[in-house]
């Protein structure tokens, strides 16, 4: 079975906004409570907690990782109350999967957001059913870009890693398809969490309406 493998944050939903607000819950006790801006901080958002706990202790000079360690189990507690609050699916993604499932080409989601906050969010958002597999960054005890997630999702949804492919937005996704040598469709979705003038993807995604097309003619040539 040819399989798609996605990420989650920045490449199917933009999350962003609902996970800077969980970074900023964080901030608030040390008297920043608007420290991340949702527009201006997107980027970062994509890359995780960990990465918002980081930028915010640069913007105000804290160099503390313990203040991180302490605080990253806090965020995603805020963030678990908060899942959808303003996270929606980017334009045509869930009518692209749909199509792609017509064409006989399963998915299936691997992220380095916890199982069961991805697993939440995509039941909230309606749309669990859509991936045959979905695995986070504790369902195994290595994550992206380790092989080893990206092919559990591909035999998890009963596909071969041969007929796969990954669609992502970061660096994280690239070395992951990089490391199992299958194609990577990098989504270029204004979120500058990539950097496309130093790598070379094999396809560029701007608009989930050309995924199929660009689907079938990379797992079929």
């Amino acid at each position: 079975m040819k399989t798609v493998v996605f990420d989650l944050d920045g490449t199917l939903a933009d999350t962003s906004a609902d996970l800077i607000s969980a970074a900023n819950f964080c901030f608030d006790s040390l008297g920043y409570p608007k420290l991340l801006d949702c527009k201006e901080d997107a980027g970062v958002a994509m890359r995780g907690g960990r990465a918002m706990l980081e930028l915010g202790c640069q913007k105000i000079g804290l160099n503390d990782e313990q203040f991180i360690q302490q605080q990253y189990p806090i965020l995603l507690r805020a963030y678990s109350k908060s899942l959808d609050k303003h996270t929606q699916f980017f334009p045509y993604a869930l009518d692209s999967i749909r199509k792609l499932q017509l064409l006989g080409v399963n998915s299936a989601i691997c992220t380095n957001k916890p199982f069961a906050l991805a697993e939440e969010l995509m039941v909230r958002l309606g749309a669990r059913h859509l991936f045959q597999e979905l695995i986070g960054s504790d369902t195994l005890s290595s994550k992206k870009p380790d092989p080893a997630p990206f092919i559990a999702a591909v035999t998890g949804s009963g596909g071969s890693v041969e007929q796969s492919l990954m669609v992502g937005d970061t660096s994280t996704d690239f070395d992951t398809a990089k490391a199992v040598g299958v194609p990577i469709i990098m989504v270029d979705f204004g979120f500058a969490g990539f950097d496309f003038s130093a790598s070379n993807p094999d396809a560029i995604l701007k608009s989930f309406l050309d995924l199929p097309e660009i689907v079938i003619g990379l797992l079929n040539s």
